[in-house]
């Protein structure tokens, strides 16, 4: 087996943990990693260059993806330099802060005919994989409605993370875009949405500038609805994506940690939402801690993930390696290789913020229009 050489742009929580996920994986290296803050602790594990230039990275001959794990804002420059190389490319969600800069990195990829992985890591969850094969065998008729709640209660931080500031992270939308993204991995991509909201409790120097409580009503068309709840301004946390069907309904519960599905003669069956009830448990320990903070889980380099985030990492990265080994894409995870669920994703969270700075129903297609 050819070995695939990778460089990594950005090794903070995130960036460092792919990289020590790819260098476990067959056929796989960690050549070079870019990072004014971490790169040179990170490379001296790895065993690899850390380089200072962006550019000089991306041209290196002996590299052939490039995985960008920065902060949200700094997605765009790397994703068009690796494109421009033609490397392969692996972005952490969200790809962008706004359809625009999301639609031209796409079609960079697309120009240079390079892979373009999106890291939406809940298309990994083997209870969101199997919501939709139960959905597509007709186990709960035909879906109706849709509702994701992802929030919590946010405390001061002793330092303002650039995750709380909207120009940086694109507030709760954006940063935590997979729930969105999941029903749309479900649903079909929404036709409609209005966005209720603001910053209601989290309003002074100590915290950021990003709004703590945003409600969304997704309309898709076909008489189908959906309603997502995201914020930090909730004493009551919950993190659930639930599923509602003429036959029956699934409800994903990651506060709480198990699925349920709820059969047409009353019946229920219930499943993990991980692999196994080992890592189910592990994540309902976490939940129900004092590791979370706002339904944001802050981390550094050093700090080792979870052990239900450490398997979606995994999960992605043995997906983007097998292909970049000529494996075929699989059929489900198709969008997040060709920027088709990463635009779809932007685009809805754009129209919802048009819809609460205007406070108006905005169609999606104004936002797609306009590229």
């Amino acid at each position: 087996m050819k070995t695939v050489r990778y460089g990594i742009i950005g090794v903070g929580y995130f960036g460092a943990e792919l990289g020590r996920i790819l260098n476990e994986q067959e056929g796989a290296e960690v050549i070079a990693v870019l990072d004014p803050e971490n790169g040179e602790k990170i490379a001296e594990e790895f065993g690899c260059d850390a380089e200072t230039d962006m550019e000089v990275l991306c041209a290196r001959e002996d590299i052939d993806a490039v995985i960008v794990a920065t902060p949200n804002y700094l997605h765009k420059e790397p994703v068009l330099c690796a494109a421009k190389n033609r490397k392969h490319i692996f972005c952490e969600k969200p790809i962008a802060l706004n359809y625009a800069d999301c639609d031209e990195m796409v079609k960079a990829a697309e120009a240079q005919n390079v892979t373009f992985m999106a890291g939406h890591v809940m298309n990994f969850f083997r209870s969101v994989r199997h919501a939709k094969k139960m959905i597509s065998e007709g186990k709960i008729g035909r879906v109706l409605y849709a509702h994701s709640a992802r929030n919590g209660w946010e405390e001061p931080q002793p330092e303002i993370s650039w995750k709380k500031i909207r120009e940086k992270s694109g507030g709760h939308l954006y940063h935590h875009i997979h729930e969105l993204d999941c029903i749309q991995f479900i649903m079909g991509h929404a036709t409609a949405v209005t966005m209720t909201g603001g910053n209601v409790a989290h309003t002074g120097p100590q915290f950021g500038d990003e709004d703590d409580m945003l409600f969304l009503s997704l309309e898709f068309g076909n008489n189908t609805y959906a309603i997502c709840e995201y914020g930090s301004a909730f004493h009551w946390p919950e993190h659930y994506v639930l599923i509602q069907g003429t036959e029956g309904a699934i409800r994903i519960d990651m506060c709480n940690v198990g699925m349920t599905v709820k059969c047409a003669d009353g019946t229920e069956e219930r499943y993990t939402v991980h692999e196994t009830q080992k890592v189910d448990d592990d994540r309902l320990r976490i939940y129900h801690s004092t590791e979370m903070d706002g339904a944001i889980q802050y981390g550094h380099p050093g700090k080792k993930p979870p052990m239900w985030l450490h398997e979606i990492m995994r999960k992605e990265m043995i997906c983007f390696n097998s292909i970049m080994h000529g494996a075929p894409v699989p059929e489900e995870f198709r969008p997040l290789m060709t920027g088709e669920a990463a635009r779809a994703a932007i685009a809805t969270a754009d129209a919802a913020t048009i819809s609460l700075k205007e406070n108006r129903k905005v169609f999606v297609h104004e936002v797609t229009d306009r590229a």
